[in-house]
């Protein structure tokens, strides 16, 4: 680390007190107690403050104030306009090729798939990065599988999205209430079902299954719902129920930070930050509860490790001062 030293005063500076500028971006001051200032103490004793305001009154320092970064509740406002503006075209296409999806591709609809991924890849790509981990475990465009994932934010669907897999989701039925994505995801195939209510869930069921043994593929939250805390929830057996009455493999992926950037609860805020989505490899069997037992311990090792490495990168970031 360069520093650079300069006097901010006109007259002569004691020698117990040294100002220096930090080129890395913070400004530090070192107030030296020598034997003239202490007598009692052989020793020197240093004391150091920090300050962001500290470097912008010297000549010779290269930081400034902080800049000025928008709020999250001011991201979250662009967010959904952009989300908006960028679904225009891909909404009006859907609807124009939506009748000949009907006709000829009623069950994969592969006619649009390209679709939803552009739309998902111009709405988050101002905001935020995706990072995929693990694409060689995806099963050929059209192999049939079961998708399943953690749930910890409302904006989960969007990296899945920039998957380009012609998937039908699961939602709670009031998403499809939604004016423009309630729409699309209707035309796309996807599945409403009510909470807590059994005969929707069995009904969804019984949707997937025939989807999956006409070649489509199908992809649930088996949580049932967005995690709070971060920590993963119980599995449900719907998805893996499906996997083992069609004979089809279970494709595990971990999302990790949709999370921390929308949180469950606070749908008007975009915090900054990345994402990562991690796929495993495919799990095969006939038993449901082996199958939701295995993808979940996948998900919840795979959360464990890279909690880990976080935790371990913010340690070693923090600047150490002796």
């Amino acid at each position: 680390m360069q520093l650079s030293t300069l006097s901010l005063f006109p007259f002569s500076v004691p020698k117990f007190l040294h100002i220096k500028a930090s080129r890395e971006g913070e400004s530090r001051c070192y107030f030296t107690l020598n034997q003239g200032f202490n007598r009692s103490n052989k020793l020197s004793r240093y004391i150091v403050t920090r300050s962001q305001l500290g470097g912008t009154g010297i000549l010779d320092a290269t930081n400034s104030l902080s800049e000025i970064k928008p709020s999250p509740k001011f991201r979250g406002v662009c967010f959904y306009g952009m989300t908006v503006m960028a679904g225009v075209l891909p909404f009006g296409i859907l609807i124009v090729a939506h009748p000949l999806a009907l006709i000829f591709d009623p069950y994969k609809t592969k006619f649009y798939n390209l679709i939803p991924k552009l739309w998902a890849t111009a709405s988050i790509a101002p905001f935020f990065d995706i990072e995929l981990e693990g694409l060689e475990n995806l099963p050929p465009q059209n192999a049939p599988a079961v998708y399943v994932s953690n749930h910890q934010s409302i904006i989960d669907f969007y990296p899945l999205l920039t998957l380009g897999r012609s998937f039908k989701f699961i939602g709670k039925n009031t998403v499809f209430l939604y004016p423009g994505i309630g729409w699309a995801m209707y035309i796309l195939g996807m599945i409403p079902v009510k909470r807590m209510d059994i005969r929707s869930h069995l009904e969804a069921v019984r949707r997937c299954m025939d989807l999956v043994r006409n070649g489509a593929s199908v992809f649930f939250f088996p949580e049932g719902t967005r995690s709070k805390d971060g920590k993963l929830g119980d599995f449900k057996k719907g998805a893996f129920t499906v996997a083992a009455k069609t004979g089809v493999p279970v494709i595990p992926m971990t999302l990790i930070g949709t999370g921390e950037i929308m949180p469950a609860g606070m749908e008007h805020v975009v915090n900054s930050g990345s994402v990562k989505l991690i796929i495993h490899k495919p799990i095969k069997g006939n038993d449901p509860e082996i199958l939701r037992l295995l993808a979940r311990n996948t998900i919840l090792d795979t959360l464990s490790i890279e909690a880990q490495k976080k935790k371990t990168a913010l340690i070693s970031s923090k600047p150490s001062i002796i």
